[in-house]
């Protein structure tokens, strides 16, 4: 199963790099001008920026290009006179155009919040990524990410929640733009950088929260959870385990998120199998949450590697539906 996940990684990567090729090769087209707020259709959220880079001249430059049949904005800000630096980079784009990259497609992201569908993930170097409903866009939504190329351990805790309010901040300029009607959530005041909890069952009180009570975890002899904070980020996860032995794990996509997992799902096919899925119809800019439980590879205290636990349909189905219905509930999908 490993081996044919890292083949769906390693397709995601080259969908990634081609769409990102064929990005480039249109976004030629220099918006021109040297005042911040003329970047991206004067959307770009010009104080937050300043405040990453702590005063200074700033220069920037934006783009209008295709991306997956859509036209989307781009931009990024850098300190004039500094082309080796960090820079802030940004993309404003319709939901329809669904390729999810960054935090908007990490399981291991936290919740942006407070009040938003959006992710924020520090791996490596920091993202974030918003998405909210826009009648007047295809897919009836407007997915924006931000990043920068500067590491995560070179950059203030101050510097690290500039990056998710560049994304929800210029979100909100967007959502003004574009005329959207979805509720805005609030400039957030902090980030969360938990990472991964392991706790027992009957503490789950993150993404697994809700999902199995304390007489099926017995059944099933589950003893520990893995998580990441409850919330409504774009891709969501809870592990289920037996001490350190993994069991099953359980994914929930969003947005842009759930439609580039279940076009990978599609394209192959064979990495599918052995999960159990579940496609439910949101409102809005969610469109179809995306769900998947798969039982986890893992070796054994007796050296034996595979997948453990239960192969029950019944329970397995079960258990998805839990997850379901826990997870949709955050994200406003009653469907679910």
């Amino acid at each position: 199963m490993a081996r044919r996940r890292l083949t769906v990684l390693i397709g995601s990567v080259v969908l990634a790099l081609v769409a990102g090729t064929l990005a480039w090769g249109v976004w030629l087209r220099d918006e021109g001008g040297d005042d911040l707020a003329d970047r991206c259709q004067g959307t770009l959220a010009v104080e937050e920026a300043r405040a990453f880079f702590g005063g200074g001249e700033l220069k920037s430059r934006g783009h209008t290009g295709d991306w997956v049949g859509q036209e989307s904005q781009w931009c990024s800000v850098w300190v004039k006179g500094d082309n080796t630096g960090s820079a802030l980079r940004l993309q404003v784009r319709p939901r329809a155009a669904y390729r999810a990259n960054g935090a908007g497609d990490e399981a291991s992201a936290t919740p942006i919040g407070p009040g938003w569908n959006g992710s924020f993930t520090d791996r490596h170097e920091p993202q974030a990524a918003v998405l909210i409903d826009c009648a007047p866009l295809a897919g009836k939504g407007l997915y924006v990410t931000a990043e920068t190329t500067e590491p995560t351990e070179k950059l203030s805790a101050g510097q690290l929640l500039q990056v998710a309010r560049l994304a929800t901040e210029t979100a909100r300029n967007a959502a003004a733009h574009f005329s959207c009607e979805g509720k805005l959530g609030e400039r957030p005041e902090r980030i969360d950088r938990t990472d991964w909890a392991q706790r027992p069952i009957a503490r789950a009180a993150g993404t697994c929260a809700g999902v199995v009570d304390v007489h099926e975890a017995t059944r099933l002899t589950v003893t520990t959870v893995s998580e990441k904070p409850a919330g409504r980020a774009l891709t969501e996860e809870c592990s289920l385990l037996r001490d350190k032995l993994g069991l099953f794990r359980m994914t929930a996509y969003y947005g842009p998120s759930a439609e580039q997992e279940m076009y990978l799902d599609r394209r192959y096919p064979g990495t599918a199998t052995d999960s159990y899925k579940r496609s439910v119809p949101c409102k809005g800019a969610i469109g179809t949450a995306y769900f998947k439980l798969v039982r986890t590879n893992a070796t054994a205290p007796d050296g034996r590697y595979g997948p453990h636990g239960t192969s029950d349909p019944a329970t397995l189905n079960h258990l998805l539906d839990s997850f379901t219905t826990a997870s949709g509930d955050r994200h406003g999908c009653p469907a679910a």
